[in-house]
């Protein structure tokens, strides 16, 4: 409460050229409000008891609001924090977030030093914790298997049968207990998820998945936790046994198509299997949007009984979902040479972050905190960039379009294969929306 109460003491002298320093109240206040909730929900692995208490307490819709303070108190930015290590700085405005993801890799480099160490965990040849010259050989490796350029994956065709097969067998074993729970629809996507990584032989091996997840979880505590290599190895080489197999019709096999069966390809597979958690949940919570919004269900109904290679209204459904609850709600990057700005100048190594959800649940946006699927359709789909449901420029996530393939494919399987009821937490569209919404317990009535 003292902390508080001091909010905003007039900061001290930044030094000659540099942007403006928080202090050390603000700088504080932003480590409480913002840093601890989103790190203590689990950067790479959710926790799901922090999440209950984020979404009880209103963390996340606190988080904004301290960073709505900052602006208003130290204007454009960007704002360095006091920080005893290195030079931290916070992104205040559109304009800036965009530059800074435009401008990756060079001078914003995405594997900082934090991020490097976290997922050096799981995934430490991973193109996000590569520089120059490996990570263009590596992301090339990702943007060919995943058709990150492309609408509509090539293998469109052999993955939305493993989304409908999976979404059956899904929807015959909740019917005799009348309700979908979270643990059955993450279950369901992460066999959807193997079939169309790794091919049918692995759909069935939940020790993959669940290996990756101890990982994922040493993860979150980054530098603090000792990497556990042995369980690394052992991941690697059950993964590596799945490659091996090059099934038809899965990435696997298109790596093996394009020639990369060697230790980068291998590398590059966890952050898949990573990223495809968090598409799972936002799947999970668009069901629950459109629960809540009969109006939008019933447009989302109609178009789940046509073409399931492109359905625009289910996948602008999911990029809201990510809007509204972002999956990865910070994006780092690391300056590699000085950057000017127009408060002052970064030296090399800064560190550079940009919260997510500032930008896309500002109060000052009349879309804020409510469900708005238009924001992605048509014309109005140029006017979000500062909305970065999958990053943005140079640095944009390569598994975008298949993750949106994938996502809106299972979200036309179970509209048309359930009623949509929503049982708890009950969401009023009438009403503002919730900063945080946990998926581990949305439950929705089978019949």
């Amino acid at each position: 409460l003292a902390l508080r109460s001091q909010a905003h003491a007039v900061p001290a002298p930044a030094p000659a050229g540099m942007p403006p320093t928080a202090s050390l109240t603000d700088t504080v206040l932003f480590f409480l409000d913002v840093a601890l909730p989103t790190i203590g929900k689990g950067l790479f692995l959710r926790r799901p008891g922090m999440v209950a208490m984020a979404q009880a307490l209103d963390l996340d819709r606190r988080a904004v609001r301290r960073m709505q303070a900052l602006r208003e108190h130290y204007g454009a930015g960007p704002l360095l924090l006091r920080m005893p290590v290195r030079n931290q700085a916070l992104l205040l405005t559109p304009d800036d977030a965009r530059r800074v993801l435009r401008e990756s890799p060079d001078p914003f480099a995405l594997a900082s030093s934090e991020k490097q160490s976290a997922l050096g965990h799981f995934q430490p040849r991973g193109v996000l914790v590569s520089n120059a010259p490996q990570r263009a050989v590596r992301r090339r490796i990702n943007e060919e298997a995943l058709d990150a350029h492309r609408h509509v994956h090539h293998m469109a065709a052999q993955f939305l049968p493993v989304v409908q097969d999976e979404a059956a067998r899904l929807l015959t074993a909740v019917r005799g207990r009348g309700n979908l729970a979270w643990d059955d629809f993450i279950a369901a996507w992460f066999r959807i998820v193997r079939r169309v990584m790794l091919g049918a032989g692995a759909s069935d091996d939940h020790a993959l998945t669940d290996m990756l997840a101890q990982l994922r979880a040493d993860a979150n505590w980054g530098f603090l936790k000792p990497k556990r290599r042995r369980l690394q190895d052992a991941f690697f080489a059950r993964l590596e046994t799945h490659l091996a197999r090059a099934e038809e019709g899965s990435l696997a096999g298109r790596l093996a198509q394009m020639g990369h069966r060697s230790p980068e390809a291998l590398h590059q597979v966890p952050q898949w299997l990573f990223a495809f958690d968090a598409a799972g949940m936002a799947t999970y919570r668009a069901l629950a949007l459109l629960a809540a919004h009969p109006g939008y269900a019933s447009l989302a109904g109609s178009e789940a009984r046509g073409d399931r290679t492109d359905m625009p209204f289910l996948r602008a459904t999911l990029l809201e979902s990510v809007r509204l609850w972002p999956t990865t709600p910070v994006i780092l990057r690391q300056t590699t040479r000085e950057t000017a700005w127009g408060t002052g100048t970064l030296p090399p190594r800064s560190g550079v972050l940009l919260f997510a959800p500032f930008f896309q649940r500002d109060e000052r946006l009349s879309y804020a905190d409510r469900f708005a699927p238009e924001l992605w359709l048509g014309e109005r789909s140029q006017e979000n960039a500062a909305l970065v449901p999958f990053s943005d420029g140079p640095g944009f996530c390569p598994g975008r379009e298949l993750v949106l393939l994938l996502g809106s494919a299972m979200l036309a399987e179970l509209l048309t294969g359930m009623p949509l009821r929503l049982e708890r937490p009950l969401l009023d569209a009438r009403r503002r929306l919730p900063g945080t919404l946990s998926p581990f317990a949305l439950r929705f009535a089978v019949q």
